[in-house]
């Protein structure tokens, strides 16, 4: 790229940064007997003003000149190609596997089937508790047996010289089954029975008053039924690894969400210490929920170890579908009843949604409908139905998603049940607490998001009338929907910082890179917090060797990085203070006097007592120091509420003779506290904005009903929106500081999607007057 490229880039992020909806806004005050108050301490006083700025991505060029190694890019001598065979049943066992003209094939070096693998521990799953790093959606033995438990299982891997070998012997494997009765679509899932959802074994039903009751009483409600299908991540690079023993290490190169987890759940299954097994991902092609550990990673290090050679394992992209999950079925009733003044006063949300019984994976559908509107009841609720289909996993926003489709296409008709502006009923229901529990919110910005995107968005001009804006054969309309996700920061959160003797910091944290601007915004906070220059700090990440416990999911990972610096930084400038000889400007400080300027340490009330870096690694002979530092316990969540929210609008042309729905425009109105890089929020923004299309308009994982099998397993065939899909995308936000968390900062990463398909329905019908209650909406659904 040209500098005057980048420069154009870096104005444009500018001008983003100084949109209307950014303000100064003060910091509300923070209890004073909060006890995890230290995680809300400025920056650093003095810094350098490098959070907030719109930097572009330091890892940017890398990528764009194809010099960034991913999973499958690993090169080793003597390395040998896998591919995998996969069941064409949902459920039974094998009666036969004919692997003898595989095994014939040129090339190949190994068949690896149920028959010749080791013995291994059952896969310890995902520990929802976090007491453990279990990383694992399936609790299934990996090739232990001759069961099959979904179409699309594998029952086979191939070792073979090159990729084409193993692809052409893998497909000479032939298997022959005793199948029994399984379930293989939702209805009948549905029809079988469903269990209440559990997580931390307790039920997440909520009760308060008596909804029903109240939503007779109402004057105006609304109570239909909204369902969604089945939806695959389809992450730009497919899951891949690439593994090594060197004598009992096992190395694995990995495309991974969380690092630390999957050297830990392989240990776990290898029945090996984690200690000897080393992760490395410097580089992921987008995660969204589903990089985590599958079948293919024990595979591949089952297969090195048998054959003596380093491996590659790459899913083709029908691999993807077959063997990893994604977001499950679901059917949901919502009721929403009000006021004629439009207060509401009961709100049910209850849903169902298909999962399997060897690993219940939760999708809590009724949790989007906790925290958004005052309501005098409640009734919430989400129940499993099980299926023999593929294992569903977290996929971005779970249960959110799709919830907030329900909740929000529903208050969108109450809206036109009352004859009331969407927008100004949505301010009439503003709640200043959690309606669940009644915490405090830790700042809410919402009626300030809704009403600055208005502005922005043009919303006065909207027509109320269904369908009464036409431009030839197109109809148009505008739609809006709230926003809103909740903020996580898991514990064990650690970093280590050093710094050399030529005043250079770099930090390590085990965290990933998924596209998110991870490694940019942490050196921006790094630089920041210790008064450097951005081209002297560095952040190493993506190794399991590095401390912290961090994982890339639930927009969770920013605000653990930023406590563990801060930890670190403090402890670094401590041990530096300890360093401090006679005749330093420095000497008899304490750490609570000193901030971090201009390269080194100052005295806050005489700034000009400030010594470098360099100088006092000089004076104590030392050619660098290395500090650790572990985040405080998340205990930030405990009086208050922490979520993000915001707005989306959305304009639509739909075409009265074929069905044709085009999205003109969308702005999205957020309130996601600091906003640390306005340029990487901006493509979070836009990431999940678009996924958000795809769920309403395109995507969908068909099923045969018959047997189970994804019959579109491929992206020819699973429509992910394309450039010609995805209209002009424009971003505004609050930039209200959240006094309870690390800079200030919420996650972003799934914020955006959730309100995106309610949005664009609620559009439809202001263009059309349908309403469409079950996604996709396609053509068909609008003639």
């Amino acid at each position: 790229m040209s500098d005057a490229h980048d420069a154009k880039l870096v104005e444009e992020g500018a001008a983003l940064a100084r949109r209307p909806g950014r303000t100064t806004t003060p910091v509300p005050a923070v209890p004073e007997n909060w006890a995890g108050v230290a995680h809300a301490d400025p920056l650093s006083r003095g810094h350098r003003g490098y959070v907030g700025t719109p930097l572009a991505r330091l890892d940017g060029p890398v990528k764009v000149r194809g010099r960034a190694p991913f999973a499958a890019e690993y090169g080793y001598d003597d390395l040998a190609y896998a591919a995998l065979a996969y069941s064409t049943i949902p459920k039974g066992r094998m009666t036969g596997l004919d692997t003898a003209a595989a095994e014939a094939s040129p090339g190949v070096v190994l068949v690896l089937t149920h028959r010749n693998a080791p013995r291994l521990n059952p896969q310890p799953g995902y520990d929802m508790s976090l007491r453990d790093p279990g990383i694992g959606f399936e609790r299934l033995p990996v090739m232990q047996d001759d069961r099959v438990h979904w179409n699309g299982q594998p029952i086979a891997l191939v070792l073979a010289e090159t990729q084409e070998q193993a692809d052409h012997a893998a497909s000479l494997i032939h298997a022959t089954y005793a199948a029994e009765p399984a379930v293989t679509s939702f209805a009948a899932a549905l029809a079988a029975g469903t269990r209440p959802l559990e997580i931390f074994g307790r039920r997440i039903r909520v009760e308060l008053g008596d909804a029903e009751q109240a939503l007779a009483a109402s004057a105006v409600s609304v109570d239909e039924t909204y369902r969604t299908p089945p939806h695959h991540h389809n992450t730009i690079e497919p899951h891949a690894v690439t593994v090594a023993w060197h004598g009992d290490e096992l190395r694995v190169h990995d495309s991974t969400q969380g690092v630390l987890h999957t050297a830990w759940t392989l240990g776990q299954i290898l029945g090996i210490d984690p200690a000897r097994i080393r992760v490395t991902s410097p580089f992921v092609g987008g995660g969204f929920g589903v990089k985590v550990l599958w079948q293919h990673h024990v595979l591949a290090a089952v297969a090195s170890r048998t054959a003596g050679r380093p491996v590659r394992l790459a899913l083709s992209r029908e691999g993807v579908f077959r063997m990893t999950g994604g977001r499950p079925p679901a059917e949901q009733r919502v009721a929403v009843g009000a006021d004629e003044d439009g207060r509401i006063r009961a709100i049910v949300h209850t849903g169902a949604y298909a999962t399997t019984r060897h690993s219940p994976w939760p999708e809590p559908l009724s949790m989007a409908s906790q925290n958004h509107y005052a309501s005098d009841a409640f009734v919430l609720d989400t129940s499993m139905a099980y299926a023999d289909l593929v294992q569903n996993c977290s996929m971005r926003t779970p249960g959110s998603t799709i919830g907030f489709f329900a909740l929000e296409s529903a208050v969108d008709e109450l809206a036109g049940k009352l004859g009331m502006d969407p927008i100004e009923l949505r301010l009439r229901n503003e709640t200043a607490t959690n309606p669940i529990g009644g915490k405090p919110f830790s700042s809410r910005h919402a009626a300030e998001a809704w009403r600055a995107g208005a502005e922005r968005f043009g919303w006065s001009r909207r027509s109320p009338v269904p369908g009464s804006v036409r431009d030839g054969e197109w109809l148009a309309g505008m739609g809006c929907a709230m926003v809103s996700h909740h903020y996580q920061r898991r514990p064990g959160g650690a970093a280590r910082i050093r710094l050399t003797a030529d005043g250079r910091a770099r930090a390590e944290v085990a965290a990933h890179e998924m596209g998110m601007g991870t490694a940019t915004v942490q050196s921006q906070i790094l630089a920041d917090r210790l008064g450097l220059d951005i081209d002297r700090v560095s952040v190493g990440y993506g190794d399991s060797a590095m401390p912290g416990r961090f994982l890339a999911v639930g927009s969770s990972q920013s605000a653990g990085i930023g406590g563990a610096l801060l930890a670190a930084t403090r402890n670094l400038m401590d041990e530096l203070l300890k360093l401090v000889r006679d005749g330093s400007p420095l000497a008899g400080l304490t750490l609570a006097e000193v901030g971090a300027v201009n390269g080194g340490l100052a005295a806050l009330d005489d700034p000009s007592r400030h010594e470098s870096y360099e100088s006092v690694l000089a004076r104590a002979g030392r050619a660098e120091l290395v500090v650790e530092g572990s985040g405080e316990p998340p205990a930030e969540m405990a009086n208050v509420s922490m979520f993000s929210f915001g707005a989306i609008f959305c304009e639509v042309r739909v075409s009265s003779v074929t069905g044709e729905t085009r999205v003109s425009r969308i702005l999205g109105s957020i309130d996601c506290g600091r906003v640390l890089n306005p340029r990487t929020a901006a493509s979070q923004f836009r990431g999940g904005i678009v996924m958000g299309l795809g769920a309403a308009l395109t995507e969908e994982t068909v099923f045969d009903d018959r047997n189970g099998r994804i019959v579109n397993a491929s992206l020819g065939d699973y429509h992910v929106p394309a450039h010609l899909d995805v209209p002009p995308i424009d971003l505004i936000w609050t930039d209200i500081p959240d006094p309870y968390a690390p800079a200030g900062a919420r996650g972003i990463g799934e914020l955006s999607s959730t309100g995106v398909a309610p949005a664009v329905a609620n559009a439809i019908h202001n263009a059309t007057g349908r309403r469409i209650r079950d996604l996709p909406i396609t053509p068909e659904k609008l003639l």
